[in-house]
């Protein structure tokens, strides 16, 4: 295929230049009917392509021009068999890769680091999860993929399986055998999904790990927004056919999409996926040149450590990606969440997260010298200021026990609730999901039964300022459990 070509950018470039009179969606009309300040600011070439799906430009929910065009550029340059392209992020092509294979009452095994919309599908379907736990790293305080033992027993357990969803690349980028877990799933005719929201290089690159559909994987969800150059927002589903009907994915992918569906995001996908065929290559070669160097000077800062291939060697870490730049500050005395502060405050610099012993710093293809020089300066200020200055925390891994699941998600979701103190909650089914976000890894989900190690850590995490999520009462003081019915005396 012409990987040159972006079928669908050039006929919205095409669509504005004609510059036609438009009785039609959206309102503002080229941004004529909008506030001039944010006219003025937001530029007028992409309120000039911001339009609908009329007919020169094709319709997302049944594409047969443009948009069918370019998602089939975009299968080849991934290696699937069919991608679709989503303007909801890739929680909405992670749902629909769920909700494709999975119906209500359907077991499917997921690793319990995965994230929430992975867990707000299985609702949707009324799935029952099976949950495999990962390999908890007790040196960095962080989590990493699922053995293939551990899934060669839930298959053992469960080998009615509808699916089996595993994480490739991890938030923090360490990836387990993802060849071998996806040969062994095969073997009992079960569907492998990926969640592949932080692996959009990986497939253009003999640098990085293998990309799911060069595993042989069945589906998966990538973001090419976090990593591979286009909009915020816009991600893709790749398909391989076989054990999965395609036609049945685009159903369930309409369903859950909008009718009105962002052509700037899709014309960011269709350029995206142009730059990736053409220099993927020399990007991802030059941005894991770039993170390695910033890794090895990292580890030259007193208090500071991020790690490399030395972590590999284990099951749950077969490979990584070098691109996720992982910092361990514990050894300074202070938590990730104070480093992230500290560099916001001190030298507006942002990252990706943090968590209770480590920032997460994600180096791009939009990255160059200047902005690793600025980010290792500012950490080596960050070592002097806080070197010797505070305890040095134990890393305590006080990760509770994955919890008893009562009801199925669905049934505890929209099942008969009250409100309770949380802190008393302990031996309730709760109704609501607590998280912590990011990375959006749920440590209570609906239908499971509270613990008092789940109270005792989420306490923990609100007392030194992690943000935990999910519960209506957003100060997490209050939780929705299932009403208890009283014997009737």
């Amino acid at each position: 295929m012409d990987h040159s070509r972006t079928p669908l950018f050039d006929a919205l470039r095409r669509h504005a230049e004609q510059n036609p009179v438009q009785f039609h969606i959206p309102g503002h009309k080229k941004g004529a009917g909008m506030d001039p300040e944010f006219r003025s600011f937001i530029g007028q070439n992409v309120l000039d392509i911001d339009l609908i799906n009329i007919a020169p430009l094709d319709d997302l929910h049944q594409p047969v021009g443009v948009i069918l065009e370019a998602q089939k550029l975009a299968a080849d340059a991934f290696g699937a068999d069919a991608t679709f392209f989503s303007v909801q992020g890739t929680s909405s092509a992670i749902m629909a890769m769920i909700l494709s294979v999975c119906g209500n009452g359907d077991k499917i095994i997921v690793p319990r680091n995965v994230h929430k919309s992975i867990l707000s599908a299985i609702i949707f379907a009324g799935a029952r999860p099976v949950f495999l736990s990962p390999v908890r790293d007790r040196n960095l305080g962080i989590d990493h993929g699922v053995t293939t033992r551990s899934v060669r027993r839930a298959l053992e357990r469960h080998p009615d399986a509808a699916a089996v969803l595993v994480i490739n690349p991890t938030y923090f980028g360490v990836c387990a055998n993802l060849k071998e877990i996806v040969d062994l799933v095969h073997e009992y005719d079960v569907p492998v999904l990926v969640d592949e929201a932080h692996g959009a290089l990986i497939h253009f690159s003999d640098e990085l790990p293998l990309s799911a559909m060069q595993a042989g994987a069945d589906m998966a969800a990538t973001s090419v927004h976090k990593l591979g150059g286009s909009m915020t927002q816009s991600s893709v589903l790749n398909v391989r056919a076989g054990r999965v009907n395609i036609q049945r994915v685009q159903t369930i992918l309409s369903l859950l999409t909008t009718t009105s569906t962002s052509y700037p995001l899709l014309a960011s996908l269709d350029t995206a996926r142009r730059q990736l065929a053409l220099h993927g290559r020399e990007l991802a070669a030059r941005t894991v040149a770039l993170a390695q160097q910033a890794r090895q000077a990292v580890n030259e800062i007193p208090g500071l450590y991020s790690f490399g291939e030395d972590l590999l060697g284990d099951e749950a870490t077969f490979d990584y990606d070098p691109t996720k730049l992982t910092i361990h500050v514990r050894h300074l005395g202070i938590t990730g969440y104070d480093a992230e502060n500290w560099l916001r405050e001190h030298h507006n610099i942002e990252v990706e997260l943090s968590d209770m012993y480590n920032i997460l710093c994600l180096v791009t293809p939009g990255d160059d010298a200047s902005s690793i020089d600025l980010l290792l300066s500012a950490l080596r200020q960050l070592s002097e200021t806080h070197r010797h200055t505070g305890e040095v925390r134990e890393l305590v891994v006080t990760i509770p026990e994955i919890p008893h699941l009562s009801l199925t998600p669905r049934d505890a979701f929209y099942g008969e609730t009250e409100v309770v103190p949380f802190r008393e909650s302990a031996g309730r089914i709760i109704a609501e999901f607590i998280y912590v976000y990011p990375p959006g890894i749920p440590i209570l989900l609906p239908g499971e039964v509270i613990s008092q190690e789940n109270i005792d850590y989420i306490v923990d995490h609100l007392e030194v300022g992690l943000p935990v999520k999910g519960p209506e009462d957003r100060t997490v003081e209050n939780v929705k459990v299932i009403v208890e019915e009283t014997a009737i005396s």
